[in-house]
């Protein structure tokens, strides 16, 4: 079937040239229109064929919040109750209601589509920002019957969340999960969801790129790009290749006015297919824990550490008693390698390791020193909560930044013959918060030896074993810091 789909796709193209420059042909023989209006039509009958076999799977996600406030005239009702009080209300009763929060609730929609079925228990995956903070959820089918659902487990890192509900019917169909990694830009897909209240609704398009993963978007996801029409609502419904298979979990729009502009952006859903397991099992995502703080470097910072033209990413500070740490990953390794596949980047690195379970070992590939050092295994841990990871555990707590030109004349320094690096991104209670080191200092020395570069300044970096102090650069002249023990 996929070969005469493929096959549909390519006579469907030759159809559109046939629009522009057969039509225009009063000579044109009527037989040929009828032959191309047959493989327009076999193209309409396999997008009526997906749509019939998916939207059954597709649901709307009705959801309701509660939030709370505090109300500023506590828990009266009005300003005027406020200042004279009622005749029955006395100033200790104000007292009591100074300050007083009140719960209030919202209702919102999205979409969602059904994975997975166990029993009578359905799954219904979506966006965390549809269903994770709901307090009431009703999923709606296709044919206008609705369930109360439950949340099965969220995550906002991914912004995917899974919704379970009871239904003792056989016929309610299930979603099967197509292979993201082969999508390729050009592909033809179909968005469908609640867009704007309007459920079940699809709409056609093509993937405009994959791999999509800018600074402004998620690290933990590469995303699939579409020209698909995607609007406020279709959040959490399925992104569909021509052989009805999801491919995508529609997540946001890139938009100045809120609608749609052609710039649809979906999750991959291979990199959710694990997840749906772990929210069953355990009722969250359970991502793997390197232990490192990774960076973008500058061209000046590559050439510094010997690094031009070479992908990777950048280890600026490592945890301490981390996997990182305890496998021999140290400050200024440049990771190039995780298990045999090359690092192009750090959003990859984030995905690749997140992706790992706990207690299985991963071997790393790093520049050092301007060489290659292999081999190096780390065995992964469980990710903690944001709040449980300390600053005062990430050494050494700074990146040292080139002590370029500019960069002595953004600090107003006047010798030009000074040589060091600089001190940036200083971490509130880490060892450089402790030693007093501050943004825009000058390291001169690490431990009595000089450093003149970035390449140096890690290489002294590696060598201190137990204590370290540096030698800072200050109005001319130089200070020691005191010694931090480790």
């Amino acid at each position: 079937m996929k070969k005469t789909l493929s096959k549909l796709i390519i006579s469907f193209t030759l159809f559109a040239l046939l629009c522009t420059s057969g039509f225009a042909q009063s000579t044109k023989k009527s037989t040929d229109v009828s032959q191309a209006l047959s493989i327009v039509e076999a193209m309409q009958t396999t997008f009526r064929s997906v749509s019939e076999k998916m939207l059954p799977a597709v649901v709307e996600v009705d959801i309701t919040e509660t939030k709370t406030y505090t109300n500023p005239f506590g828990g009266f009702s009005s300003p005027f109750e406020f200042f004279f009080g009622t005749p029955d209300t006395d100033d200790n009763d104000k007292n009591d209601k100074k300050g007083n929060t009140q719960e209030y609730q919202t209702s919102g929609l999205g979409s969602g589509v059904i994975v997975r079925k166990t029993g009578n228990t359905f799954y219904v995956l979506t966006n965390n920002h549809v269903a994770g903070n709901a307090t009431k959820i009703t999923i709606k089918l296709n044919d206008e019957r609705e369930f109360e659902g439950k949340l099965v487990g969220a995550d906002s890192r991914m912004d995917i969340a899974l919704v379970s509900f009871e239904a003792k019917d056989n016929s309610i169909p299930v979603a099967p999960l197509g292979d993201s990694d082969s999508v390729m830009a050009g592909d033809i897909c179909l968005a469908f969801g609640a867009p704007l209240g309007f459920s079940q609704s699809v709409t056609q398009g093509i993937v405009s790129a994959t791999g999509r993963s800018e600074s402004s978007m998620s690290s933990i996801s590469d995303y699939i790009q579409t020209d698909a029409a995607i609007n406020q609502g279709n959040s959490g419904g399925p992104l569909v290749n021509i052989y009805g298979e999801v491919i995508g979990i529609n997540t946001w729009i890139a938009s100045s006015s809120g609608g749609s502009v052609g710039l649809g952006f979906a999750i991959p859903i291979n990199n959710v297919k694990k997840s749906i397991d772990s929210f069953i099992k355990n009722g969250k995502i359970a991502y793997g824990w390197l232990g490192v703080s990774l960076a973008e470097i500058t061209e000046d910072f590559k050439k510094e550490l010997k690094l031009e033209g070479i992908d990777g990413a950048f280890v600026g500070e490592v945890f301490t008693n981390s996997p990182a740490f305890k496998g021999g990953i140290k400050p200024g390794d440049f990771i190039v390698g995780m298990n045999g596949t090359k690092v192009k980047n750090v959003n990859q690195i984030v995905r690749d390791v997140g992706n790992l379970e706990a207690g299985t070992t991963a071997t790393f590939s790093v520049m050092r020193g301007g060489k290659l050092v292999s081999n190096i295994s780390v065995k992964i841990e469980e990710r903690a909560a944001e709040d449980e990871i300390s600053n005062s555990r990430m050494w050494p707590g700074f990146i040292p930044a080139p002590l370029t030109d500019d960069a002595k004349s953004q600090l107003k320094i006047t010798d030009k013959k000074l040589q060091g690096v600089v001190v940036s991104g200083v971490q509130e209670k880490s060892p450089a918060a402790s030693l007093r080191l501050q943004n825009g200092d000058v390291i001169t020395a690490v431990n009595g030896k000089t450093v003149k570069n970035v390449a140096e300044f890690y290489d002294e970096l590696s060598n201190a074993t137990k204590s370290i102090n540096f030698d800072v650069y200050s109005n001319g002249g130089t200070v020691t810091t005191g010694t931090y023990k480790f």
